[in-house]
């Protein structure tokens, strides 16, 4: 499935549920963990079960974060909604997964909860590496189970984990600028190498500023740098860009297109003053292989 856009929804707030189900992001994630109060967990878990029971969400991934492990908030939240709405459930989000452990146990709940409530459906697991045990054990998380889709940045509590102190989330600061260099390099690249290593999609983290679109821009276009597939919004002002930013552009799947061409007839060693061999048709191939995954999603929302 793709999922170039993530869109965070809270779990409280029912009227916006419906508006993502009909926005333009490729997942919809309905968010009990840090977008609820406590008092409200109860209540936002029922709207979750509710809305996937009832609301149509088109061909967009269907999603719901749970509390991190280290809540007593967490087996309720996979106890009752997957009860209630699992065969309309895609995803389940892990916060600050920190060991191959955690994902096993979100795994074999959930496989109890399948078999408790006769499911048919195998619903997936998406995991942020939002901590500093989680980025020193992505390689292994990575590697956790059958059911895991995608491995996430969560740059606002890795930031808070690793004490680097940030104005707000995703955004360039004054102390950022300090650094010569990116922040979040190292972090970033290695949940891409553990994701492609096993096959996952690798998704990056929010930006906070949704009144800022350079800089999202910007967030974005180092993430697709990097090789990332998409990234999370927090809001629906954002779900354009980055969509348009994590898909190649028509140049690119032209170029792709031309150089697979010249290579099937046999005759050409050459493109455009470019020498053609199996890395370009590789990275051509990737191209064209997003390209037809979009055009497939974009007909079914």
């Amino acid at each position: 499935m793709i999922e170039r856009s993530m869109l965070f929804v809270p779990a409280s707030k029912p009227a916006m549920i419906e508006k993502a189900a009909r926005s333009l992001a490729d997942a919809v994630c309905l968010d009990l963990e840090d977008a609820v109060a406590p008092g409200d967990k109860p209540a936002a878990r029922a709207n979750v079960v509710q809305a996937f029971r009832e609301i149509d969400f088109g061909g967009r991934v269907r999603m719901f974060r749970m509390n991190s492990l280290e809540t007593h908030f967490a087996y309720r939240d996979l106890v009752e909604v997957v009860e209630g709405a699992g065969e309309n459930i895609d995803r389940v989000m892990l916060p600050k997964a920190e060991s191959p452990e955690d994902v096993r146990f979100v795994g074999r709940l959930l496989t109890q909860i399948e078999a408790g409530r006769g499911i048919e459906k195998r619903i997936g697991i998406e995991v942020q590496i939002e901590t500093a045990a989680g980025f020193l054990y992505v390689r292994e998380i990575a590697q956790a189970a059958g059911r895991l889709q995608a491995i996430i940045f969560g740059p606002g509590d890795f930031s808070a984990s690793m004490h680097m102190p940030v104005a707000a989330i995703g955004q360039p600061d004054a102390a950022g600028d300090l650094y010569p260099g990116h922040r979040w390099h190292a972090v970033m690249q290695t949940i891409v190498a553990a994701g492609r290593a096993n096959g996952l999609a690798c998704i990056d983290g929010p930006y906070a500023g949704y009144n800022d679109p350079a800089g999202l821009e910007r967030s974005s276009r180092i993430a697709r740098a990097l090789g990332f597939d998409g990234k999370q919004c927090i809001h629906p002002s954002q779900l354009a860009a980055v969509n348009e930013i994590f898909s190649p552009t028509p140049d690119e799947v032209q170029k792709a297109q031309r150089l697979l061409r010249a290579a099937g007839a046999g005759a050409a060693a050459s493109l455009d003053g470019m020498m053609i061999d199996a890395v370009n048709l590789r990275l051509a191939q990737v191209v064209l292989d997003h390209h037809e995954r979009i055009k497939e999603k974009e007909t079914k929302r």
